[in-house]
């Protein structure tokens, strides 16, 4: 009671110095005094009906630096070569003004990409974004009625984010121009200006009775002395206060973070993505390396050679001292193992846990990356005769892997899993994976698949933990016991995520596409 009492008395006390003013201050060429720590320290019931003006990247991120998002961007859509030369032409880029220094990086990022393509702002950089997020910060701006959001960044890069993620209800930046389809790398700032003006003229930032609230950092964004005189209080956000800030945890984000594509996985800052480049001369012919001794070795042997180039492997089987690791030599079908979808090695990684010879069931593989698999396939037609047909077929000659998602998951969620493989055998095992990466990931929603295994080894180190867990009862099977293919497809799933720690999701490989690629994720021939 001693606590609340005190915080409604700091409330009270901050709230008659914020706002005791009978008129807004006009003076725009004067700096604001208040401090940003000052909103965590008031009650935000306070601020619940108001609306807040806030600079995004100033106020939000942690690290005031932007060059890790423009790298993002043009890894993304221009491979190393554009990477290198926004690198290149970085420490040059240091010595210009700010507002100079980030038209160049626009420029080298956007300039002859295709407008129509361009998906990083919902696919690959929000990860970035939440991952650089204050606690303190996004508790103290969540908590106002009305949010608009003022950026530095191309408001391509950004508004899907803000909009989804944080609510924001107003996103204010600049376009980058567009000339028959492709962005022509130019910042149109006079739009800009003219929706503030119009937002301000409309007072569509205030609402009815609200008062606005601005939330700034320097270097100041564009036009902001008419922010300066809509705002009733102005806080600045130091660098010192952003120190002290921790970081967004995973618990807190507004939404579950399960779908997100990209290359990269790590934050490229000047100095990684150096340390990247460095890698490359020795990492590209490693990775070739790796996938030729897969392909040529024996499963006995490929696990130490393996090893001995960077690439981890754990396995785990059954205490079951009954488990046959080879039971189609006892029987007249094969055994289906089930595991969950990390990359497009995973079949290939559980054939090596077992040391032997398994037949992979896919969908979306590349007809190259078919070619130089070093297990057999069966392509299924994404029709559920056809394809239980051909599945029961493979079971009368060897044992299957399937992967029940039908599509890669990076992070610790499980996707629904289709129940059409429990409908084929009753001999059903479960197989849990787990892959840690250290700067590539080795999966893609956009763009060629055949790049994916490349990319997987020419990580430094990367490991593959494989968990063979128990063979399903008879009395959780269709056949044996007269259970629905949803209900087997359920428990499996169930069992992978508790082996894993995973969450159990209901989503789909047509939700990931859609949200990451706008498509169904089917792949094309020449892929």
């Amino acid at each position: 009671m001693a606590g609340k009492s005190m915080a409604k008395s700091i409330s009270s006390f901050l709230t008659r110095v914020l706002f005791g003013r009978t008129k807004a201050t006009t003076n725009t060429d004067a700096k604001p005094t208040q401090r940003f720590a000052n909103i965590a320290k008031t009650s935000l019931e306070d601020f619940s009906p108001e609306t807040i003006v806030f600079d995004f990247e100033s106020t939000l991120l942690r690290s005031s630096s932007l060059f890790p998002y423009f790298m993002l961007v043009a890894f993304e859509v221009g491979g190393f070569l554009r990477a290198l030369v926004l690198l290149l032409a970085y420490p040059f880029v240091c010595m210009l003004n700010q507002e100079t220094m980030l038209h160049v990086m626009v420029f080298i990022c956007f300039v002859g990409v295709r407008r129509e393509s361009f998906r990083l702002g919902s696919a690959v950089l929000p990860k970035f974004f939440l991952e650089e997020l204050g606690r303190e910060a996004f508790d103290s701006v969540m908590g106002f009625g009305q949010r608009v959001a003022i950026t530095r960044l191309p408001r391509v890069m950004v508004e899907e984010f803000l909009k989804e993620w944080l609510g924001v209800d107003t996103v204010v930046g600049r376009e980058v121009a567009v000339f028959r389809g492709r962005f022509t790398g130019l910042m149109e700032k006079n739009k800009a200006r003219q929706e503030l003006s119009r937002l301000l003229c409309e007072r569509r930032l205030m609402g009815s009775r609200a008062t606005c609230i601005g939330c700034f950092g320097k270097p100041w964004p564009f036009d902001h002395q008419q922010l300066l005189a809509h705002c009733k209080e102005v806080y600045m956000v130091s660098q010192a206060e952003k120190r002290n800030w921790q970081l967004l945890p995973r618990e807190k984000y507004p939404k579950p973070l399960i779908f997100h594509d990209g290359k990269l996985a790590f934050r490229p800052t000047p100095l990684a993505t150096l340390a990247m480049f460095m890698w490359l001369p020795l990492g590209l012919p490693l990775s070739i390396l790796r996938i030729i001794l897969g392909i040529l070795l024996p499963f006995s042997i490929s696990g130490p050679v393996m090893a001995m180039t960077g690439v981890k492997i754990t396995v785990s089987k059954p205490q079951n001292p009954n488990f046959d690791p080879n039971p189609l030599a006892n029987s007249t079908k094969g055994t289906l193992y089930a595991c969950n979808h990390k990359t497009l090695l995973d079949p290939v990684f559980v054939s090596h846990a077992l040391s032997k010879p398994l037949t992979a069931a896919i969908y979306s593989l590349s007809p190259f990356n078919e070619a130089i698999s070093p297990i057999q396939t069966v392509r299924l037609a994404r029709d559920r005769e056809q394809d239980t047909k051909l599945m029961q077929r493979a079971l009368t000659r060897s044992d299957l892997v399937v992967c029940p998602e039908g599509t890669t998951c990076r992070e610790p969620y499980l996707l629904r899993f289709s129940p059409l493989f429990a409908r084929v055998s009753k001999d059903i095992v479960p197989v849990a994976i787990d892959v840690g990466i250290s700067m590539f990931y080795g999966s893609t929603a956009r763009g060629p698949k055949c790049w994916d295994p490349v990319f997987h080894f020419m990580n430094p180190n990367s490991s593959y933990t494989l968990q063979i867990l128990e063979k399903l009862p008879a009395s959780y099977t269709c056949e044996g016991g007269g259970k629905s293919g949803v209900e087997v497809a359920n428990y499996v799933q169930s069992q992978i995520a508790g082996a894993l720690g995973f969450e159990c999701t209901l989503l789909t490989r047509k939700d990931k596409y859609m949200v990451l690629a706008g498509n169904d994720g089917r792949v094309k021939a020449e892929n």
